[in-house]
């Protein structure tokens, strides 16, 4: 039984880490690289046999947009301007204050955009279920000749 879980822990854990490594292609696709702080945050983990792919939690905002009626927080806004390396006659602090208003009144571009696909174009049903049928059937390959060995003994 061990080496039946073992392989099929292997097997899920590489395609998560696939997932993971098309994530961040995506991300720089997309041109949503700043810090790489989202980047450095992807991460696989396996914890009672449940194997998960986690990442920071603006993953929504990336996804989705930030929805307009909150201000966000203007300090993020100046860090998210200098990692992006963009210049401006103006003080950093003050095109911040009006992204944030402009934020605040119409949400972000992502947000009046519908979202992204950043998450829906990695993780599809059609890999989900490639990597069901990738386990299924190495424990088919593994399972047919311990039936077939009892059954000839």
């Amino acid at each position: 039984m061990i080496e039946l879980q073992d392989k099929a822990r292997s097997i899920v854990l590489l395609e998560f880490e696939k997932m993971k490594q098309d994530l961040i292609s995506k991300h720089i696709e997309l041109g949503m690289k700043a810090s790489g702080k989202w980047i450095d945050s992807l991460e696989v983990t396996e914890e009672e046999m449940k194997v998960k792919l986690l990442g920071e939690n603006y993953t929504d905002q990336l996804v989705y947009g930030r929805k307009n009626g909150t201000m966000p927080p203007v300090s993020a806004i100046e860090e998210w301007i200098r990692n992006k390396g963009i210049t401006t006659n103006i003080p950093i602090r003050s095109l911040a204050w009006a992204i944030a208003i402009n934020i605040k009144k119409n949400g972000t571009k992502y947000y009046q955009q519908g979202g992204t696909d950043l998450v829906s174009s990695v993780i599809t049903p059609q890999r989900i279920n490639k990597i069901i049928n990738l386990v299924g059937e190495e424990l088919t390959l593994l399972i047919i000749p311990m039936f077939l060995k009892r059954y000839y003994e």
